[in-house]
């Protein structure tokens, strides 16, 4: 048999009323969706929850002395931004958070990017700082507090301390993940070892320093909800203890409220960078 004979005869098969295993490829094409769709079904299970909360609420099944109501709730926030006390204490907590965050993206890059491209780097402190990494930063609030005292500075480092380890596992793990025969041909090329970095090193890791600064980032409001406990005197956790102390359910949700929405602020951030940093990322999916 030749090796013409081995492909079997489509058009033979036609004829002979059998229907032939070849089709026509169909390019797969999504179709453009309008950015009101994308928001309006992001919307909807908040919406949801708070329908479920407000229905809880006006059959008595949530009484206010555990949890207000959503319109009062509002009241609530209305009265705190008309006295002051809410952009006050939102500047104050935005300060601590942004500082601390700040910090802890700048060390973990820095040590990422050391033990992850170059070998006496990974020898010498990674090891150290995977032992670093498992201790819980809230187990370091009482030795914060001897240390630093119960100043900014005891916050902002607990802060600071918890966004390094998120950002430096992902820089490390992304520098390492950089296809080392492009790093040996701009090597050959004469590029120095910072300019390597910059130019080729980073830009190749860029997924996974966006994945530690989103970690990094909400870590960073979870810090700020521990830092707050450290007698305060100001900041959106001094509202709450303050609320607490007089069985305030309202000014409690708000504060809740506003830690989940700097939350929600933080993805939103990182999701926009990932958009103009990695445009190739939203028409893929």
């Amino acid at each position: 048999m030749t090796a013409t004979e081995d492909v079997p005869d489509v058009r033979a098969a036609e004829r002979a009323g059998g229907e032939s295993r070849l089709v026509t490829p169909h390019a797969h094409v999504r179709r453009p969706r309008p950015h009101w769709y994308a928001t309006t079904v992001r919307a909807v299970g908040p919406l949801v929850l708070v329908t479920l909360w407000w229905a809880a609420s006006a059959t008595g099944v949530l009484t206010p002395d555990v949890l207000a109501s959503p319109g009062a709730v509002a009241g609530a926030v209305v009265e705190l931004w008309g006295d002051g006390q809410l952009p006050e204490a939102l500047a104050t907590s935005l300060t601590r958070s942004g500082t601390g965050l700040l910090i802890g993206l700048t060390a973990g890059l820095t040590l990422g990017v050391i033990t992850g491209f170059t070998r006496l780097g990974d020898e010498l402190l990674d090891s150290s700082l995977q032992i670093l990494r498992t201790i819980p930063f809230l187990a370091l609030v009482p030795l914060f507090m001897v240390w630093f005292g119960i100043n900014e500075i005891a916050k902002i480092l607990l802060i600071a301390v918890a966004t390094t380890f998120p950002m430096y596992v992902s820089t490390s793990s992304g520098v390492r993940s950089v296809d080392p025969k492009l790093v040996e041909a701009m090597r050959s090329f004469g590029m120095g070892r910072l300019a390597l970095v910059r130019e080729v090193v980073l830009p190749g890791a860029l997924p996974s320093l966006l994945a530690g600064l989103r970690l990094s980032m909400t870590l960073s409001v979870i810090a700020l909800i521990a830092a707050e406990e450290i007698n305060t005197t100001a900041g959106i956790g001094y509202l709450m203890v303050q609320a607490g102390n007089f069985a305030r359910t309202d000014i409690l949700a708000v504060c809740i409220l506003v830690y989940g929405l700097l939350g929600l602020c933080a993805d939103v951030i990182v999701r926009v960078l990932e958009r103009l940093l990695m445009p190739w990322r939203g028409a893929a999916r």
